[in-house]
């Protein structure tokens, strides 16, 4: 558009001046009216035609102005300047080129600067509309002009020239303030994120697709010892080194930002940070991808660190307390058992049956609360790394035969059905179905590295629980797998579990709060106890459930090929046990 742009404040300044010329205009046609002499007194020719324009300019500018301002006010300013243009020219041209014209002179000749700044056309047509109205007043035939056609037509060209130069450096089209005002505003945002980046207590790091660092607050420097300025650009791994909750090193599979990278997934961890210099600290990692929001291009990661030296050493404290508590207490529990268990021994003691009952409720507690001090030991060493483990290779299939067999026994008590799968999840048992039993079948191996008294306890938690939450029907224990992965699975027709709790259900101390769980009691160290067992052997354990339906429990382990199983098998020096390959 050929209307250039400058500063708010000079189209107010501009709006000003012609409302206020307008309006003198109106007072001076009033006074001509009411005191004729005062036309002797150098005041302007106003006209009927100049008051009418007057007027309206006064309209344009108290209402309708403001309304188009609010769209554009380089336009808005400029409809009302060629509106007093108009009001000049029909007061020239009511009081002809004589002295009476000055004010009108000077109105217009302010007007010439003012119209600069609406780019150069408009100044040059500011120069060729005088001229013509001076030809148009002699007819085009110029012998003698006037002071004051002088006056209008040079003034006109300096007042020109003038306000080329005032105008030059101060215009600002669209364009320019469209990118002035975004960058002013970039700029806003970039300080305001330094701003909260720098105050974040916790460390922020932000690394490219090639682990480089490409940011790093100043509480990420104090907690890694490197100063900002010399992290960046340098490898991730050089300046965040890393180890295992308890001092071991990573493992390069283990490292959390290649993880986050190459999966491109959020990582959370709890590890120890090695300082450049000598600070070691327990810290909280949670490393988060960054991707591109159309392309889902992957642009790099952010990782918060947190300290939790001091939550750590607190925590570490309780669990050294309740493992301490609960060594000591498992020694008096065992000697109550005993003799509570003597005296229910008819060969050693004689109770009458009334007593008999006591006893048998006291011994029933007892035995509980030596399981529940037990839970708290193992729950204690699987936090805080103690928790042993005397792996062995073994084959799984026979291993939870054996098992089922046992659990059977406790089950019936209950009239619960048990059965036991090999295959797939729908496979029948075949070493239990009557069809089939006379029919040799090739039965699979499956084996695994683990240690079998920590297997044994993982299903006795999820076999026990399954009793608990079942009141009829069947529970199902069975085993798969792929070439890679053992797929053991545990399943009931009980209750259910609601969908709100499924992903809180390995939590220390969680327990589903509802009527059934209220009524049977519970530590919610079972399952807690379950997962810190299977992550020992790089597996996993989860559970899927339908709401009175009943739950399934799976357990994920690596699998060992027959020749690796051979191979470990002959290098182990531990003595044979019935669940070890055979």
């Amino acid at each position: 558009m050929f209307i250039h742009h400058v500063g708010k404040v000079w189209y107010r300044l501009y709006w000003a001046y012609i409302t206020l010329a307008s309006l003198f205009l109106v007072v001076v046609y009033f006074v001509q009216k009411a005191i004729p002499p005062f036309n002797h007194f150098g005041l302007p020719v106003v006209t009927s035609s100049v008051l009418i324009l007057c007027l309206a300019q006064i309209i344009y500018g108290l209402s309708i102005y403001w309304l188009i301002y609010k769209r554009s006010d380089a336009l808005a300013t400029f409809i009302g300047g060629m509106l007093f243009v108009l009001v000049i020219v029909s007061g020239l041209n009511g009081s002809g080129l004589t002295n009476a014209a000055l004010l009108y002179i000077i109105y217009w000749l302010v007007v010439i600067v003012f119209s600069a700044m609406f780019g150069v056309l408009i100044s040059a047509g500011a120069i060729f509309l005088p001229i013509v109205f001076v030809l148009s007043q002699y007819n085009f035939q110029i012998r003698q002009p006037s002071a004051a056609s002088i006056v209008l037509v040079v003034g006109s060209a300096v007042c020109t020239f003038i306000g080329y130069l005032f105008w030059r450096t101060r215009f600002d089209d669209q364009q320019t303030k469209a990118v002035s005002r975004l960058s002013t505003m970039l700029r806003s945002n970039q300080q305001q994120s330094e701003i909260l980046i720098q105050s974040i207590a916790d460390g922020i790091i932000v690394i490219d697709t090639e682990g480089k660092i490409t940011l790093m607050n100043t509480a990420a420097g104090r907690m890694t010892e490197w100063p900002v300025d010399e992290a960046s650009d340098v490898d991730v791994r050089l300046v965040v080194k890393l180890h295992k909750e308890h001092g071991e090193e990573l493992t390069k599979s283990e490292d959390p930002f290649s993880l986050a990278l190459q999966q491109q997934q959020h990582i959370s961890r709890i590890v120890e940070l090695m300082g450049r210099v000598s600070k070691k600290q327990i810290v909280s990692l949670v490393i988060s991808p960054i991707l591109l929001p159309k392309a889902n291009e992957l642009a790099g990661a952010v990782a918060v660190i947190r300290d939790v030296s001091q939550e750590h050493a607190i925590e570490q404290q309780r669990a050294d307390f309740i493992s301490t508590a609960a060594h000591e207490m498992r020694t008096p529990v065992a000697a109550i058992e005993g003799y509570l268990s003597l005296a229910l021994n008819e060969r050693v003691s004689s109770v009458d049956n009334r007593a008999r009952g006591y006893l048998q409720k006291a011994h029933a507690s007892t035995q509980h609360l030596g399981k529940l001090f037990q839970d708290l030991l193992t729950s204690s060493k699987a936090e805080d790394g103690r928790l042993s483990s005397h792996s062995v290779v073994v084959e799984m299939g026979a291993f939870l035969q054996q098992l089922t067999d046992e659990f059977r026994l406790v089950a019936q008590k209950k009239g619960l059905a048990v059965e036991y799968l090999i295959g797939t999840a729908n496979d029948r048992d075949i070493e239990n179905d009557k069809e089939t039993a006379n029919v040799h079948m090739v039965r699979p191996l499956y084996y695994a590295l683990v240690d079998p008294e920590r297997i044994r306890e993982v299903m006795s938690n999820l076999f026990d629980n399954a009793c608990k939450y079942t009141q009829q029907g069947k529970i199902s224990i069975g085993i798969t797998s792929n070439e890679e992965v053992i797929q053991i699975y545990v399943r009931d027709t009980g209750s259910g579990i609601p969908a709100e709790d499924l992903p809180h259900l390995f939590q220390k101390f969680y327990r589903v709060d509802n009527s059934a769980t209220r009524t049977i009691g519970g530590t919610g160290l079972g399952l807690f106890i379950c997962r810190k067992i299977v992550e020992l052997y790089k597996g996993r354990i989860w559970v899927e459930s339908t709401l009175g339906k009943g739950s399934t429990f799976f357990i994920n382990l690596p699998r060992l090929s027959t020749q690796k199983a051979v191979e470990l098998q002959h290098q182990s020096t531990s003595p044979a046990t019935p669940s070890t390959l055979q």
